[in-house]
């Protein structure tokens, strides 16, 4: 008896999805799917999570800078910044010098805008800018220096770095091809747009 009933509501719950009679299930696949194909999303939302985990892979890191500097930097914590749609990267610093008489720690924060590089499909900090540098001590006398040695490191590290990159049939139905478009900062993540080519 109960054989012939589960096909029976599979059967009405299929005629009842194409007639669109749950609108609360067609609803949801219409706000992810393109105009041009219902399986396409309009849109690919990925984590600050994602972004924290791509960041990180890039640090600790040590550079020497103009030959005065050496600079060891860690720990990276992303944060989003949806008003100034921006994403920014606070870095825990130690700064050695000749000048100074032991290393001295600080923390510098800077913060990105961010585009689509589609020769590598992956969207990229773009022109990363040091908002804030801070540290203790005697270095405090050397913060202009210390400032530009920051700006430097900064766009040597992060211009142009990866911080997701889209496979190749993320951005391909059917035969026709798309590329994302606007870049949306969210409180918790990143919104990418994906238009058609």
């Amino acid at each position: 008896m109960t054989r012939p009933a589960a096909p029976a509501r599979r059967r009405f719950l299929y005629a009842a999805l194409i007639a669109g009679t749950l609108p609360g299930v067609t609803v949801s696949l219409a706000a992810c799917a393109s105009p041009t194909f219902p399986f396409m999303p309009s849109h690919y939302t990925f984590s600050q999570q994602q972004v924290q985990e791509a960041v990180q892979r890039k640090f600790p890191s040590q550079r020497t800078v103009s030959q005065v500097f050496d600079v060891a930097l860690s720990n990276p914590v992303v944060g989003m910044q949806p008003d100034a749609n921006r994403v920014s990267v606070r870095l825990d610093a130690r700064f050695a010098s000749p000048f100074l008489q032991q290393p001295v720690d600080g923390v510098f924060t800077l913060s990105s805008e961010l585009a689509y590089d589609a020769a590598s499909r992956s969207v990229i900090l773009k022109s990363p800018s040091v908002d804030n540098v801070s540290v203790n001590g005697e270095a405090q006398v050397y913060t202009q220096q210390i400032n530009a040695a920051a700006a430097l490191l900064a766009t040597q590290l992060l211009t142009n770095y990866p911080i997701y990159t889209f496979k190749p049939e993320q951005l391909q139905f059917a035969g026709v091809h798309y590329e994302p478009g606007t870049i949306t900062i969210l409180t918790n993540g990143i919104r990418v747009q994906i238009v058609e080519k």
